[in-house]
C-alpha cells in the first residue's frame, strides 16, 4: 500500500538536505536513494564545518571523513572510516554496501576502494577550516599522540553530524550518517557515525533512527539501535528517543552529564517521528536543537525535546 513519503535530519542544515531527499522520493525515488542524495547536500556545502567538504580537521590538520549507509529491505549496511582526500563519503559507503561482501573500510585502503571505485581525489580542507585548526592550535583539547588524554568537550563548532532518515512511497527505509568527526580529534579517532547500531539503524518492519552528538559515548551504548528497539516494544518515536538519552545519562558518571551531549531523531515505519537531545550540549546558551521533516513541499524545522538524567523538559529557553 503506498505511503506519503518522508525525510528528516538532524540540525538546521538538515533542512536542505530532507528538501532534497523528500523530493527525490516524491518523484518515485527509493529511500536508499534519497537518502544519498540528501546526504550530499551536506557533504557539499562548504559552510558546514562538521560534515565532507569543509570539515574541521583532526589535530594534525587532516580532514578524517567518516559515514554509513543502511537499507531497510534487504538490512544492508555500508560504511567507511578516517577517508582522507575523497568527497562524498556516504555515496563511498553505499559502494562498499553495493560492492564488497564487508560493511566498513577504513584508511588508506578506504580510500584506495573509493578511487577504484571512480571517485575523484578532492582535498577536503578548505581555507575557512584550516584557518580555524590553525586558531585550535592554541588552545587546551587539542589531542595530539603526545596528549592523547586531553579531555575534549563538545564546544559549538567541533561538532555536528547530519543523519538522515528517510520512508519511501513503497513504504521502504533507510537511514544514513556523515561526519567528519570531532574537530582537533586524535588522528586515526572513529566515531559513532559509520558504526551501524551506534550513530544510525534500520530495521524496515519497524522504524530508523540516527544520532549527534559526542560519538564516543553513543557508541558505548549503541544509541540507535536501543531506538529502533524500543519502538519495536511499542514506544513511539519521541518516547523511544527520551528513553534512550536517559539510558545514555544513566551510564555516565553524574560528575561527567555536561561532558557528553548527545541527539537523536527517529522515524517509525508508519511515517510518525521523534526526537530529543541532552540539555548539555543542545539548550540554549550551548546550542539550539533543530531538526528538519520533509513531508511536503513545504518543510518543517522543529526543536526537539530536552532530557537530562531523570527529567524531561519541553522545548527549553534558558
Amino acid at each position: 500500500m503506498p505511503v506519503s513519503p518522508v525525510c528528516i535530519a538532524t540540525w538546521k542544515f538538515g533542512l536542505a538536505a530532507s528538501v532534497v531527499g523528500w523530493r527525490r522520493m516524491a518523484e518515485g525515488a527509493s529511500a536508499l536513494d534519497a537518502v544519498e542524495a540528501a546526504a550530499r547536500v551536506t557533504e557539499d556545502d562548504p559552510s558546514v564545518n562538521s560534515v565532507g567538504y569543509g570539515g574541521l580537521p583532526n589535530a594534525e590538520g587532516v580532514v578524517e571523513l567518516d559515514a554509513a549507509i543502511m537499507n531497510g529491505p534487504d538490512h544492508a549496511a555500508g560504511a567507511v572510516g578516517g577517508l582522507v582526500g575523497i568527497g562524498n563519503p556516504l555515496s563511498v559507503a553505499r559502494r562498499v554496501m553495493e560492492h564488497t561482501p564487508h560493511v566498513m573500510l577504513v584508511g588508506e585502503n578506504a580510500r584506495r576502494f573509493a578511487l577504484r571505485e571512480g571517485f575523484p581525489e578532492q582535498d577536503q580542507l578548505t581555507p575557512a577550516a584550516y584557518k580555524r585548526w590553525q586558531e585550535m592550535q592554541a588552545g587546551p583539547d587539542v589531542a595530539h599522540f603526545e596528549n592523547v588524554l586531553s579531555l575534549q568537550l563538545l564546544t559549538p563548532d567541533n561538532h555536528d553530524t547530519i543523519g538522515i532518515c528517510a520512508l519511501d512511497a513503497a513504504g521502504s527505509l533507510a537511514v544514513g550518517c556523515t561526519t567528519s568527526g570531532m574537530a582537533a580529534k586524535v588522528p586515526g579517532r572513529v566515531g559513532d557515525s559509520p558504526i551501524i547500531g551506534a550513530g544510525l539503524y534500520v530495521d524496515n518492519q519497524i522504524g530508523a533512527a540516527s544520532a549527534t552528538g559526542h560519538g564516543d559515548e553513543m557508541m558505548k551504548v549503541c544509541l540507535s539501535y536501543r531506538i529502533v528497539m524500543r519502538m519495536e516494544e511499542g514506544l513511539t518515536p519521541q518516547e523511544a528517543c527520551i528513553e534512550a538519552l536517559r539510558y545514555l545519562l544513566r551510564k555516565r558518571p553524574p560528575e561527567h552529564h555536561n561532558h557528553y551531549g548527545a541527539a537523536v531523531i527517529a522515524l517509525r515505519a508508519d511515517g510518525e517521528v521523534g526526537a530529543a537531545a541532552t540539555v548539555s550540549g543542545f539548550a540554549a546558551p550551548d546550542r539550539l536543537w533543530q531538526w528538519a521533516v520533509a513531508s511536503s513541499d513545504q518543510p518543517q524545522l522543529r526543536e526537539g525535546v530536552y532530557v537530562t538524567a531523570d527529567t524531561v523538559l519541553s522545548t527549553l529557553r534558558i
